[in-house]
């Protein structure tokens, strides 16, 4: 068969697309450069001329999934009707939004990527989205400090703290689905409510905003994202 030429973008985009793929049904330990290269059929001198190793492209494909997130979050905070404390509560509405409609796909998701072998995987995304996401939150309490209504010292800092706390949100929220999957999906609701409220209250009082001011979770959204029915 002839070889189909293609640009070295399409071709640098079908690898990551592989790869994704397999660390996401496989793990990333248990998928070898080999793998990919079958995958995405491509040669082993083709695969080494766009990644030097597997670690340069788990870098890549880390970038890339926080630039699609980045790409979902940019538009919920560009609104300039909204001042700093409504940009923040546009962002956990449509947080909260994306993972109820999601839920099957996210419990794929929290299935692979909570597992020990998946640990490389699991830190090198957060890396990469706390990076690209940070400086977006640090302009908002920026924002916030200038109208007087949140309190910084350094804004930076404190959004790499808020999006540290973020990152045990999500063990959370496995925890809660693999519980509510035992059955007891009663007591999984409860925790899930409690935990969201109280995380809640921490990022206000990073932000030294009253409790209450951001509204994190609603009272119906761990019932809607653990009774979601799976895909």
């Amino acid at each position: 068969m002839k070889r189909v030429r293609k640009s070295p973008e399409i071709r640098f985009a079908e690898i990551l697309d592989c790869a994704r793929e397999l660390f996401f049904s496989r793990g990333y330990e248990d998928t070898t450069v080999n793998d990919i290269i079958d995958a995405a059929g491509v040669s082993k001198g083709a695969f080494y001329h766009y990644f030097e190793s597997k670690d340069e492209l788990l870098e890549a494909l880390a970038n890339r999934l926080a630039d699609e997130s980045l790409a979902a979050l940019l538009p919920m905070v560009d609104d300039p009707a909204l001042d700093a404390v409504g940009r923040f509560n546009r962002l956990f509405a449509g947080a909260r939004q994306f993972k109820a409609e999601n839920a099957a796909a996210l419990r794929r998701t929290f299935d692979v990527i909570f597992k020990p072998e998946n640990l490389v995987l699991f830190h090198r995304i957060d890396e990469a989205l706390t990076e690209k996401t940070a400086p977006v939150f640090a302009r908002i309490i920026e924002e916030g400090v200038r109208e007087g209504s949140m309190d910084a010292a350094d804004p930076l800092a404190t959004a790499e703290t808020l999006l540290h706390l973020r990152l045990s949100m999500g063990r959370l929220m496995n925890r809660a689905l693999r519980l509510a999957e035992t059955g007891d999906l009663e007591s999984a609701i409860a925790m899930l409510d409690e935990r969201l409220r109280l995380y809640g209250i921490a990022v206000d009082r990073v932000l030294k905003l009253p409790d209450g001011t951001l509204e994190v979770a609603d009272a119906s959204f761990a019932r809607a994202f653990l009774e979601a029915p799976q895909d």
